[in-house]
């Protein structure tokens, strides 16, 4: 049970379900504390919120709250996001295992983590005392009112609310998330005059309420930059993978005025991978959001703009000038551009598939469903990193996972150290020569009709949760008749479109294009969407340095 001390005296409290581990935080805090705050402690989710409700009903002010995350009955994230509704002022403070750094970084977005520390916090003069007294500060600089926060209320089977969850969650935009036949959902969906029908309903930390928002909207209403300050840029980035947020890193701490432009969130498909365990520097690994948001942080410290929810429709010559035009007809001008819009997972096109996209059928990591799959029978179609790494990072709480691939084997498509961890792994099941055959269920997916390729055999098997990883479709179209591609729509850059040591077509200069040069003077390709490039997180960050330094050869000749 929760203990308590004096009564006059802000209170700081701490839960674990470890008896140990709970009085040697307490009496940590109160070494450093104690005179000033009351350290409440309790050793299970259920007695801390009872605490909390009493504290709450006397009128007593909670400053901190840390949590330890593996607790039974009740986690960690499951006890803040209700000790969040009786104090919102509160700082949230996890305490994790390293293994559940990535379910700490998710807590960020779904309830408002403040930090997460790692066990053993020792010396807590180093790891502890530190952020508690970083936390305090600004709770006593608040007014401890609630935290504005954006809220979403959608249903569980809504393939836009999802869209948007996830639009949100890789965006780093906090949100609180209400299912619509709940009370909350309902009174915040009476409040904004809707029945319902028309979901997702979206309410701003302002009070904004934006029904079924399109993602320009919604990035719009929620503090994304979404129009560029200038008409002309020395460098246009267009896409905020990887290589795309390496070039604008580098492009803005060397002195270009750099914008970048992103479609959707900033990340591409390594901000969605759970762990990336091959990166250099990083021995213990690296969640893609973590990776995605340093970057983006460091871009925008040295002055990159980042624009988020921009489709470009074309990019036109005219001059030295490089015309960048956006969907919505408005258009930026630059005196070069990098191509790093990476590549989208191709489309399953087996029956029932596409009716039920968002419905328990996901393109990608999908990291906001994660949690939902929890104790359930989750299958993965692809056999690359991208899908080792998503069945990693599920298995940890699903009841099973099944990887679905065609070929005979994991190793010619995924790296050595991953079908390791999926061999050792024991509720992953991997399934050779197996593709989807059909999809089926009214209004989410039930069931899916599995075939074995070479016998021809077909199974059908309950399925709630699919998440699909399979081949690589560079999101280039939009080039057609601007720039060359080759069949796949990926482009040949440099000695690639010289193999008989003639320029390509149309190329003016009396040089030959630069490595990563299309057949565009001052127009570059960095990451997936070059033709033969290496498909990793590294590589592409490595292109859009180079692609810079080419640029800033460019601007020097022109």
């Amino acid at each position: 049970m929760a203990q308590a001390a004096s009564a006059a005296r802000t209170v700081i409290l701490t839960v674990d379900d470890d008896p140990g581990v709970s009085r040697a935080v307490a009496r940590d805090l109160r070494r450093r504390y104690g005179e000033s705050y009351r350290i409440v402690r309790a050793e299970s989710g259920d007695t801390a919120l009872e605490a909390l409700r009493e504290l709450k009903l006397r009128g007593d002010l909670v400053a901190v709250i840390v949590a330890d995350y593996r607790m039974p009955q009740m986690n960690g994230i499951e006890f803040l996001e209700q000790a969040l509704d009786v104090y919102p002022g509160a700082r949230r403070v996890l305490l994790t295992a390293y293994a559940d750094t990535n379910a700490a970084i998710d807590a960020i977005n779904v309830i408002d983590l403040d930090h997460y520390l790692l066990k053993p916090w020792d010396p807590p003069e180093e790891k502890l005392y530190p952020v508690l007294d970083d936390l305090l500060e600004a709770w006593r600089a608040s007014d401890h009112r609630s935290v504005a926060i954006t809220k979403v209320v959608g249903h569980r089977w809504s393939a836009r609310s999802s869209d948007v969850r996830e639009f949100l969650a890789r965006n780093q935009v906090p949100y609180r998330w209400y299912s619509s036949d709940e009370p909350e959902g309902r009174r915040l969906l009476t409040a904004a005059g809707q029945d319902g029908r028309r979901l997702p309903l979206v309410v701003t930390p302002d009070g904004t309420a934006l029904v079924e928002p399109d993602d320009p909207e919604l990035a719009a209403q929620v503090g994304l930059a979404t129009t560029p300050t200038a008409e002309f840029y020395d460098l246009v980035v267009i896409g905020g993978g990887p290589a795309g947020l390496g070039a604008a890193v580098y492009g803005a701490s060397e002195g270009l005025r750099t914008v970048l432009v992103e479609r959707s969130a900033t990340g591409g498909q390594a901000g969605q991978s759970s762990r990336i365990e091959n990166y250099l520097g990083f021995p213990d690994g690296v969640s893609g959001a973590q990776l995605t948001d340093r970057a983006r942080r460091q871009a925008t410290k040295f002055g990159a703009e980042i624009l988020t929810a921009r489709e470009v429709s074309g990019l036109e010559i005219n001059g030295a000038a490089r015309t960048v035009r956006f969907s919505d007809g408005s258009a930026i001008a630059a005196h070069s551009v990098i191509l790093a819009t990476g590549v989208s997972y191709r489309q399953l096109e087996s029956p029932g598939l596409a009716e039920l996209t968002g419905c328990g059928v996901y393109y990608g990591s999908a990291l906001t469903e994660a949690a939902a799959c929890s104790g359930q029978d989750v299958y993965i179609v692809g056999g690359a990193n991208s899908a080792g790494q998503a069945a990693m990072h599920l298995a940890r709480g699903a009841k099973s996972v099944t990887l679905l691939i065609r070929g005979e084997s994991l190793s010619a498509s995924m790296s050595h150290y991953l079908v390791q961890q999926i061999t050792e792994a024991p509720n992953i099941t991997v399934r050779t020569c197996t593709v989807v055959e059909a999809a089926h269920g009214a209004n989410h997916l039930e069931q899916l009709t599995l075939r074995d390729v070479t016998s021809g055999y077909t199974e059908l098997v309950d399925a709630q949760w699919m998440f699909v990883f399979i081949g690589a479709a560079p999101l280039t179209d939009w080039l057609e008749g601007a720039v060359l591609r080759d069949e796949r729509g990926f482009i040949p850059t440099g000695p690639d479109m010289t193999p008989d040591g003639q320029p390509p077509k149309g190329w003016e200069l009396d040089r030959p294009p630069y490595h990563l040069e299309t057949n565009v003077p001052g127009v570059f390709v960095a990451g997936d969407a070059r033709a033969e490039s290496a498909k990793r997180v590294a590589s592409a960050v490595g292109e859009g340095a180079m692609a810079v330094m080419l640029v800033h050869r460019y601007l020097e000749q022109s």
